[in-house]
């Protein structure tokens, strides 16, 4: 009986949230998380606690006396005739939480003082986890595994790509921030057990998986030699050791003869825009849209141009600011057919990449559309432990295409056959995407 309220109450959250998120006539696709690893937060142009507290008054329309007068008179009926005790700390929260709510913008969130503690934690590729990777549908707050690893405790408890999760332990999550519930809910100590409860399959059978969180080390990078000398370079995420494994990747296969390249960027959710930059500045030539990787914009129109030049890359600000780093190695680029499979979980720092690949021409993109997430957001500290997370800008392909809630069109565009979006692990030699991306390659081989 418990289990069907739990069950219940997970729907009427998952109607609610639609309902909530219906304003916006669309429908938002949560970014990805990996649950053995979680990408961190693109971090530009840190705004300082003073700054935010000196200019909220004066550029805010809200009417802060009116508001306050309002809370007053709401907290003396709550002192009055509220039955239970009342926690300060949890409504003080939820007045902030709900401030960030109101902007109606998914991806713009406060983190109290434990959840921000939790978020900053740095990520070193290892630690106790399950090994499975997830999305969340941030329009209902479901969370979806798409991807299982292989050796993973995940895939030893029976988990499958699809699995729909609405239970950790005896808890909802549906509608919980995904970053904390896989580093609150999901990680703990090794060799203890996690359970772990999905809906699985059309008719939602309900599965309770019990998951034991293990040492987990994954590569953001994985490659090898294909068939014909096709290299093979598989980006989970752009983490910041992600563009020294993806150069060292390029060269080895390079020294192994390689003829063309596929780079796979499914279910790659982004992370980190400067390692995308250093990647792209890696394999693009300098004589093409003036060097241009990438830049950002602000509602005031004013951002970043991310810029290769001479051997370099050169960040240049509308403020004025402006850096050289980065040293382009041997001044490389590629020359050999390139791929870049992606597909509906493919966003943020993957489209940067996929895009600036498309705009330059060198390569093509193959598989389906991309998720179409254009935004940049800075994570900006209170002073008080606590911190939020706001969207500042946009951010555009180097021949300027926004492409925020529209994604990138591949070029040669093929589903994942459905037999094969339910399996946990993929062989390459049976993955009908990455067959039609080498084919796609065989035929620009030929053409050159």
């Amino acid at each position: 009986m418990e289990n069907r309220e739990v069950k219940n109450k997970f729907w009427k959250g998952v109607l609610v949230g639609a309902l909530v998120m219906a304003f916006a006539g669309l429908i938002i696709v949560g970014v990805s998380a990996g649950i053995f690893l979680i990408g961190r937060t693109v971090i530009d142009n840190q705004v300082q606690t003073d700054q935010v507290q000196s200019s909220r008054n004066e550029n805010s329309s809200l009417d802060f006396q009116r508001i306050n007068s309002k809370m007053r008179y709401i907290q003396d009926i709550i002192d009055e005739l509220f039955l239970f005790e009342e926690d300060a700390e949890k409504i003080e929260d939820g007045i902030y939480m709900g401030l960030m709510y109101g902007l109606e913008d998914p991806y713009s969130v406060y983190y109290n003082e434990e959840n921000y503690e939790s978020l900053i934690e740095d990520t070193t590729g290892e630690y106790c986890g399950i090994g499975a990777m997830v999305q969340q549908n941030r329009s209902t707050g479901i969370m979806t595994i798409v991807k299982v690893f292989e050796g993973s405790p995940a895939l030893e408890a029976g988990m499958l790509p699809g699995d729909i999760i609405y239970m950790v332990g005896d808890e909802a999550v549906t509608g919980k921030e995904l970053d904390l519930v896989v580093k609150e809910d999901i990680r703990g100590e090794e060799g203890s057990y996690v359970k772990i409860t999905v809906l699985r399959g059309e008719t939602n059978e309900e599965v309770e998986l019990r998951v034991q969180r293990r040492q987990i080390e994954v590569p953001t990078v994985e490659y090898q030699m294909l068939e014909d000398q096709v290299g093979y370079i598989y980006v989970m995420q752009f983490d910041e050791v992600t563009a020294q494994q993806f150069i060292e990747a390029v060269d080895d296969l390079e020294k192994q003869g390689m003829e063309k390249l596929l780079i796979d960027m499914r279910d790659n959710p982004g992370g980190v825009l400067d390692t995308a930059v250093e990647m792209l500045a890696y394999i693009l030539p300098e004589d093409k849209l003036g060097g241009m990787l990438i830049y950002t914009a602000d509602k005031n129109g004013k951002g970043d141009r991310y810029f290769c030049k001479d051997g370099q890359i050169v960040k240049e600000s509308d403020s004025g600011y402006k850096d050289t780093r980065y040293p382009k190695k041997d001044d490389h680029e590629l020359e050999v057919p390139l791929a870049v499979l992606v597909n509906g979980n493919s966003a943020s720092a993957a489209e940067v990449f996929t895009g600036a690949v498309q705009d330059y021409g060198i390569g093509i993109a193959v598989g389906t559309q991309t998720f179409g997430k254009g935004i940049v957001q800075n994570l900006i500290p209170l002073g008080d432990g606590t911190a939020i997370k706001l969207t500042t800008s946009h951010y555009y392909t180097p021949s300027g295409f926004d492409l925020h809630e529209k994604g990138l069109t591949p070029d040669v565009e093929v589903d994942l056959e459905e037999e094969l979006k339910t399996k946990a692990v993929v062989e390459l030699s049976e993955d009908n995407q990455v067959k039609a991306a080498i084919e796609a390659l065989e035929k620009a081989s030929q053409m050159k």
